[in-house]
């Protein structure tokens, strides 16, 4: 086998979420709303924040980061289902797989990473308000985004190009609807061990280690905020940081749930019911999550619109 090369396979099969005409008629539905909703949403906070003075603050610059993070995330998934089902078609070319990989594995990353930093972010304004503007100033924010995409941009090449040194001789069928690197790794004909082990300890790190950020931001946090003397300042502290928790706990326990779980625990329903979460369902949530629990973001977004 260790002869073969890309030829041997020119293209996978993505199967998808369901064989049935007629399931996959209403995911077609669900999954252009979604889509349409997460363009939509992300874009009006972008651009909610990007007219409105009084939203120039560091949080709200990141926010905006992870708006069009969360629309780029969504863009590599969905649009090549919804047009593999309007074409008839489940194919996708080895570059592309490779190419989605990528674009994947990239706005996966800076999803996290960002995150992290918006928790950082929140704990320097509940634990050190009167240093606020000192601490997190333009060019750490700059800094911090930027080192992110670097990052990303870095972590994704590795994986891509280890990924693209293998074979794949053999069945060329993806039972998921993406190129998942855990998936194409089940099908190379090659020795992916190495691939294995940067996956655990490269991603696993890059992962981890922005959830632990978070986990100590917010353990912060909450021993601040119970030192509050007043039940309303303890309740301001809390929706300050409540809507940042709630897409924390919803991208990283998909997550957790699809790739740090014992293989016993593993099904093609839940694995895919998991990965939707993250890469469809998460991004779609966003914008109400942040913009309806916020009286700064409702109130701009009816300024923009009015």
């Amino acid at each position: 086998m260790s002869g073969e090369n890309w030829s041997s396979v020119s293209e996978f099969l993505l199967l998808g979420l369901s064989r049935q005409p007629q399931q996959q008629q209403l995911l077609f539905v669900l999954f252009l709303s979604m889509y349409l909703a997460t363009v939509l949403g992300n874009l009006l906070i972008i651009l909610a924040i990007s007219t409105d003075s009084r939203l120039h603050t560091p949080m709200y610059f990141f926010l905006s980061n992870l708006s069009f993070v969360d629309i780029c995330f969504s863009s590599t998934t969905v649009p090549k289902v919804l047009a593999n089902h309007m074409l008839g078609s489940q194919t996708i070319s080895i570059s592309g797989c490779l190419t989605q990989l990528y674009f994947l594995i990239v706005f996966a990353n800076m999803d996290s990473f960002l995150l992290a930093v918006m928790a950082y972010d929140r704990f320097v304004a509940v634990c050190h308000p009167l240093h606020y503007t000192t601490k997190m100033t333009h060019q750490l924010c700059a800094l911090l985004v930027t080192g992110s995409w670097v990052v990303a941009h870095l972590n994704a090449l590795l994986h891509t190009l280890l990924m693209a040194r293998l074979s794949f001789c053999a069945d060329n069928t993806i039972p998921h609807f993406f190129c998942d690197a855990t998936l194409l790794l089940k099908l190379s004909c090659s020795d992916s061990h190495f691939n294995e082990m940067m996956i655990l300890v490269v991603a696993g790190l890059i992962m981890i280690a922005p959830f632990i950020c978070i986990l100590i931001s917010y353990i912060l946090i909450a021993c601040a905020v119970l030192r509050v003397p007043s039940t309303k300042g303890k309740w301001k502290a809390f929706f300050t940081c409540g809507s940042h928790l709630a897409v924390v706990l919803l991208f990283y326990g998909t997550i957790i749930s699809f790739y740090f779980n014992p293989s016993s625990f593993h099904s093609s329903e839940t694995d895919t019911a998991a990965t939707v979460m993250y890469t469809v369902v998460t991004p779609t949530l966003n914008p109400f999550i942040y913009s309806l629990r916020n009286k700064d973001m409702k109130g701009a977004l009816r300024k923009m619109i009015a």
